[in-house]
């Protein structure tokens, strides 16, 4: 499946989006936690992002929550890509990367076959729990986005998996998402800072970069300027010098919402 480019008028980002279209897809692998509420909400908002820059984005969804994968998944795996907007796809691929598992444990080929399936992406939004992710990202230098939330087993399944990762991939740096908090409790800013703190004491990891995403507000509609910072930052992390060092994005708007990526 091929998706067209959406033309947009030149802008702070017209640099970007041009440097990046002959560039290999960037990986953004996001650490999946089943005690994150709206997690689903917030795995789109994050994904929009790169679409409503204009960047042809696919989410990868192998979490233990995601859908089925069609029946044609073992068959043809492009056929069960569900286009959600011009710039932005979904693929239900729960216990798809285990059916590419190689005699070392790594499912490291899962990744490089939906890039070949799946034509002209830009980035790949994969979500995972973090054992699935340890098989597939092998040797990438990726910085894992993990999810949080004021709940107490949300922040410990966060460190929890952080902890696989550094271990198995010695991956050390991280990002974190969280939904917006309301009411009583520990603010977005502060659940971020506590598991950065823990991460650095007992892990030796660093926190890069934190964002809260409002899960009420409609899908495209006033992207936060950390998550914007978030998401860019995302993109340095593999791609060419060249882009890393690509003016910053201004927000915009744009990107439709789908039932998919909002449970």
């Amino acid at each position: 499946m091929t998706r067209q480019r959406k033309s947009l008028p030149t802008d702070q980002a017209d640099g970007l989006r041009r440097m990046f279209a002959a560039a290999e897809a960037v990986i953004v692998p996001v650490v999946a936690n089943p005690h994150v509420e709206h997690h689903g909400a917030v795995l789109a908002r994050l994904a929009g992002v790169f679409a409503e820059q204009g960047l042809n984005t696919l989410v990868v969804d192998a979490a233990d929550t995601a859908p089925e994968p069609g029946e044609l998944a073992f068959i043809d795996l492009g056929a069960c890509v569900e286009p959600l907007s011009p710039q932005l796809a979904y693929l239900a691929a729960r216990g798809l990367p285990m059916k590419h598992v190689d005699t070392h444990g790594s499912c490291a080929s899962f990744i490089p076959r939906v890039m070949n399936t799946v034509g002209d992406i830009d980035v790949v939004v994969l979500h995972a729990e973090a054992r699935v992710l340890a098989r597939m990202l092998g040797q990438r230098e990726l910085r894992p986005v993990l999810l949080a939330s004021g709940a107490g087993e949300a922040v410990t399944h966060a460190y929890a998996a952080l902890k696989m990762l550094v271990a198995r991939l010695h991956l050390m740096s991280f990002d974190v998402v969280l939904p917006t908090v309301r009411g009583r409790g520990p603010s977005a800013e502060q659940i971020a800072q506590r598991l950065a703190e823990c991460a650095d004491r007992f892990l030796g990891a660093a926190m890069h970069d934190a964002a809260s995403i409002d899960p009420t507000v409609a899908f495209g509609e006033g992207t936060s300027p950390d998550l914007m910072r978030l998401a860019a930052a995302q993109l340095s992390v593999s791609a060419p010098p060249s882009i890393a060092n690509a003016p910053a994005w201004i927000p915009t708007r744009g990107a439709a919402s789908s039932s998919s990526l909002t449970a």
